[in-house]
């Protein structure tokens, strides 16, 4: 072929790389679905109507009943409505909802396209559907829709809020919304909400700081609740008004230094008094009740607003006895006194009955609920411990008073001496020393084994009791607080045979069209063996002996088989804080700031908790004459006045006993006593003394100094180190006792 032909031929193009071929597929087939997305939106749109209004959303009142389904225990707000037209409501207080809710509202179509995104994501991820993150779709969602949080429904409100926004002028909608909105307190729309938080009804008198603190609230009426203790509310309500007002100084509502000025505190509150429905012990309950719907995942609108019918565990009879022996059973002298008591059903974990205090409308601190101290009731959580670690109750330790642990030295109540005991004698008596020796000394990695158990009984987890996983002291409580719900409720994880059920205090949740929506059988997957049955089993004999010949003797009386433990933590009460710090400690140990008696038979496991003072953390001693507020004394009596009617009828239940093998005594013990420090008296007394009384001795020794009137000798500190967790007003000392 010649040179000119070759020229000739048309040269071969290059073949495309697949990369831009597979490329050149996805944008077709992305424009294809986006094509196809918006023709399915305009047809969906097209097709979709809204819907007649929620005729019954104003008369859908929650109610709650004792256990039985029909014993009404009452209901958790009256439902507060009062329309006004949007001319009668300021503009202040407007922009304060729009500042807080959805800063767009005027402009947006209705939907929040972020918002969508948001819970698509959360859809994709099997997450919780978010709630309408426009003022259109949450009122879409109140007015026309159902509270249930699918997929479909979700679909719904953006459709119909978009048609919505287009076919209603926006005024319409804002008068809708905030005649509508949920804001706490039982208050649905702007008038009622004036009303409840301060007393003002009527709109167009509202201020701007109090239009920015409703502002605040109805985002979400449980997060930002007022009357909360928890100084994190606090914080969190003051960081959204700010927020607020800073939307309001954005949209030209407030100058800036309005905002700083406004911004400096909460306005003042004023609310109305609570309905009476709240009055006396049972407005404890019913607050209960409503914080384990919140923790179950039902809304504020569902709560107040949603038709419910909510059966709680309470049990009509025995809630009547445990008021009664509440409020009567108690010392004489009861100005600044506190009895906390909780009944838990072992292997159910239903709370049966629950005394908070006298009245809910005069104080909301639950002392039922509110964490103390529990002293020596941490004790059988050792013991468990202990058995699970291969350690027989009858193995040997040190009774005498003091003990050395970690270079500290460690005392018994009254610094009392009982020689070398067995630990089952070590619990029945309630020795500290021989705790201490177990803990620290017989048992590797005893604290943390310590905690390990209390947490498998049920005492919560907290960052105070993982920090008692180094403190051999945990065993006396220092760190770690529980409530008498969580004792209850950890004793009867014994009294059920180790197996663990979490408490509760709802049964079921029936939504209006008798539809169950929550049953306490979903709890059933968090039932679970936690200990041995022959380890729980040694625990409730040891704890019977307790009963028999130890600190808790009285319980005898109940005339049942009954196990059960004392405690008692002592301290520096506030009163004496200031005193104590001139003093440089000497003081430290001297008061008792909590009193147990946790006490169970099978059918019933019941703690009581006596505190004293504003704060709980007062001197319980000078109310009672005995040397000093043991657990023994009148815990134990408010608690036989509740359980003998509460268990009047039942049958007389034993407890299993454990393996033979374990109730022998060895002939030989395989742990040998510790070494005594060197200030421990030489001769330690050749029988055991027999148990420390609670009741004031005859002739208390005259060598003893005292600097108190109530004559009591004073008791022998601990000498642990200060404790590392706990609430902000945790004594100075760790405490002891039984």
């Amino acid at each position: 072929m010649s040179e000119a032909r070759r020229r000739a031929v048309p040269a071969r193009k290059p073949k495309k790389h697949w990369a831009l071929r597979v490329l050149g597929w996805v944008t077709a087939l992305f424009f294809v679905g986006v094509i196809g997305a918006v023709a399915t939106f305009f047809i969906v749109y097209q097709t979709t109507d809204i819907p007649d209004p929620n005729k019954e959303f104003a008369t859908n009142t929650t109610t709650v009943t004792f256990a039985d389904g029909k014993q009404p225990l009452g209901s958790f707000f009256e439902q507060n409505r009062h329309s006004v037209p949007l001319s009668q409501i300021p503009k202040h207080v407007q922009d304060a909802v729009t500042a807080a809710e959805d800063r767009t509202f005027w402009t947006n179509p209705g939907i929040s396209p972020s918002g969508m995104v948001r819970a698509a994501w959360n859809i994709a991820n099997g997450e919780q559907l978010q709630g309408g993150s426009t003022i259109t779709q949450q009122y879409v969602k109140v007015m026309y829709l159902t509270q249930e949080r699918t997929v479909s429904r979700k679909f719904q409100e953006l459709f119909i809020a978009t048609k919505l926004s287009r076919s209603q002028d926006k005024s319409k909608t804002l008068e809708g919304y905030l005649n509508t909105v949920y804001f706490g307190e039982g208050a649905y729309g702007i008038s009622a909400a004036g009303d409840a938080y301060f007393q003002v009804p009527e709109p167009r008198k509202l201020t701007v700081p109090q239009a920015a603190f409703l502002a605040t609230v109805l985002n979400n009426p449980t997060l930002f609740d007022i009357d909360d203790p928890d100084p994190r509310t606090k914080t969190r309500i003051i960081e959204r008004y700010r927020y607020v007002l800073d939307g309001m100084r954005q949209n030209g509502t407030i100058t800036q230094a309005q905002a700083t000025a406004y911004g400096k505190a909460l306005p003042k509150i004023n609310k109305k008094p609570k309905n009476d429905r709240y009055k006396g012990p049972n407005g404890f309950l019913l607050d209960m009740a409503r914080k384990e719907l919140q923790r179950l995942g039902f809304d504020e609108d569902q709560i107040s607003g949603g038709g419910l019918k909510v059966v709680t565990t309470f049990d009509l009879k025995a809630q009547n006895q445990i008021n009664k022996a509440g409020m009567q059973e108690l010392p004489k002298k009861r100005n600044g006194l506190h009895v906390g008591m909780a009944s838990v059903r072992p292997g159910t974990g239903e709370l049966v009955a629950m005394y908070g205090g006298p009245d809910y409308l005069k104080s909301q601190l639950n002392w039922a609920t509110r964490p103390a101290r529990p002293g020596s009731g941490f004790k059988p959580f050792a013991l468990a411990a202990a058995l699970k670690d291969g350690t027989s109750v009858w193995d040997i330790f040190q009774g005498d008073s003091p003990i050395e642990v970690q270079g500290q030295e460690l005392n018994n109540e009254f610094d009392e001496d009982y020689g070398d005991v067995t630990l089952l004698k070590a619990t029945e008596q309630s020795i500290n020393t021989a705790f201490y020796d177990l803990v620290d000394k017989k048992m590797e990695d005893g604290p943390a084994k310590l905690v390990d158990a209390a947490e498998a009984a049920g005492i919560p987890k907290t960052k105070a009791l993982e920090i008692g996983r180094n403190n051999p002291s945990t065993v006396l409580g220092p760190d770690p607080y529980a409530s008498p719900v969580d004792m209850a409720n950890a004793y009867a994880t014994f009294a059920a045979d180790g197996m663990y059920a979490p408490v509760h205090t709802i049964k079921s949740v029936t939504g209006p069209d008798g539809k169950v929506l929550w049953s306490e059988k979903s709890l059933d997957k968090k039932k679970a063996r936690k200990f041995d049955e022959n380890v729980a089993r040694m625990v409730n004999y040891a704890l019977q002996d307790v009963v028999e010949k130890g600190t808790g003797e009285d319980a005898k009386e109940l005339d049942r088989p009954v196990a059960g433990k004392t405690g008692t933590a002592g301290g520096v009460a506030v009163e004496h804080r200031k005193a104590n710090a001139a003093c440089d400690g000497c003081k430290d140990g001297d008061d008792t700031l909590t009193s147990w008696w946790t006490g169970y038979t099978p059918q019933l496991s019941t703690s009581v908790l006596y505190r004293a003072g504003a704060s709980g953390e007062g001197d319980l001693d000078p109310y009672s004459s005995d040397d000093a507020f043991f657990g023994g004394g009148w815990p134990l009596k408010t608690w036989l006045a509740y359980m003998d009617p509460a268990l009047a009828g039942q049958p007389d239940e034993g407890f299993q006993d454990p393996d033979e093998d374990q109730l022998k005594d060895s002939p030989t013990p395989t742990i040998t006593p510790s070494e005594p420090p060197t200030s421990t008296p030489p001769a330690p007394p050749t029988s055991t003394p027999p148990a420390p009384s609670t009741r004031t001795p005859k002739d208390p020794p005259s060598s003893t100094p005292t600097d108190k009137p109530t004559g009591k000798p004073p008791r022998t500190p601990p000498g642990w180190p200060l404790p590392t967790g706990g609430t902000p007003d945790t004594p100075a000392s760790p405490g002891g006792g039984q």
